[in-house]
């Protein structure tokens, strides 16, 4: 890559049940993961490979795992020596939301991250829109897991209702926005200019051509570059990346320049 790179979508687990979370990964979609979910294996796989920075989290999939998620990844961010940016866990059944989003304030962590299929929420429910009424006043981003036609718990009609409630929410939609349904969210959602994706998870689903017209009609300035680890080798996601053939410009714009913006992210750190 010319650009330094940032990883925007990064699952972490804590060594004693890594191996037992990625494996329940793999079961819910069906496919070989790539590596064990170790911070130690992101570190070591991402930077061999050019990553300077990674966003890290994990899912909540019951309201009681909230706090220790939260204060696990903080305490990985606290002791990375700066490679890493955090991003908090909620959980829409919890009945505590407004003191977790102070805890992920106070933490230091610079979004949140959630997962509508692990945890059965549909993102358009009257329960999360607490969450996103408390973040859009925090600044905090949501990035949350988006499409997939076995379900329809965050596919593109739902995402449209968020985006147009909650007009000064930033949102990210990772997998382009939609997994599994790519271009029906591009058409639906690249139109709100609130609403960033990533690429991660979506490569292996589509051409080179159909990847480059889902960046260019969102913009290059709203598509973040992501692996979703530990899912696919970061040697394939560069490979896939570099096939699209975008301009420097845009690869630079989504290697590393949009993470900074959206996150914070301070760039001595990376360069």
């Amino acid at each position: 890559m010319k650009f330094p790179i940032i990883d925007s979508h990064c699952h972490i687990y804590p060594d004693k049940i890594a191996e037992r979370a990625v494996e329940g990964i793999g079961k819910f979609y069906d496919l070989p993961m790539c590596y064990d979910g170790r911070y130690s294996t992101l570190i070591k796989e991402g930077t061999k490979n050019g990553v300077k920075h990674f966003v890290v989290f994990s899912v909540a999939t019951t309201p009681h795992q909230v706090h220790s998620i939260n204060t696990f990844i903080a305490d990985t961010v606290s002791s990375s020596g700066g490679l890493l940016t955090g991003l908090g866990a909620l959980h829409p059944d919890s009945e505590a939301i407004e003191e977790d989003i102070r805890e992920i304030v106070s933490l230091g962590l610079k979004g949140v991250k959630m997962h509508p299929d692990f945890q059965k929420f549909h993102i358009d429910d009257e329960k999360c829109y607490k969450i996103y009424e408390m973040c859009q006043s925090e600044g905090l981003p949501v990035l949350l897991h988006t499409g997939d036609s076995r379900y329809d718990y965050s596919n593109p009609h739902r995402m449209k209702k968020v985006l147009e409630d909650f007009p000064e929410l930033t949102v990210i939609g990772a997998h382009f926005g939609g997994w599994s349904c790519w271009k029906e969210a591009a058409e639906t959602l690249s139109p709100y200019k609130n609403f960033f994706v990533d690429c991660s998870s979506s490569f292996d689903w589509l051409t080179p051509e159909e990847s480059r017209d889902i960046v260019r009609m969102y913009g290059a300035d709203r598509v973040l570059f992501a692996t979703d680890f530990p899912m696919w080798s970061y040697e394939k996601e560069s490979e896939r990346f570099s096939l699209m053939n975008l301009s420097d410009n845009e690869e630079e714009l989504i290697l590393y320049k949009n993470a900074l913006r959206l996150f914070g992210i301070d760039e001595s750190k990376i360069l």
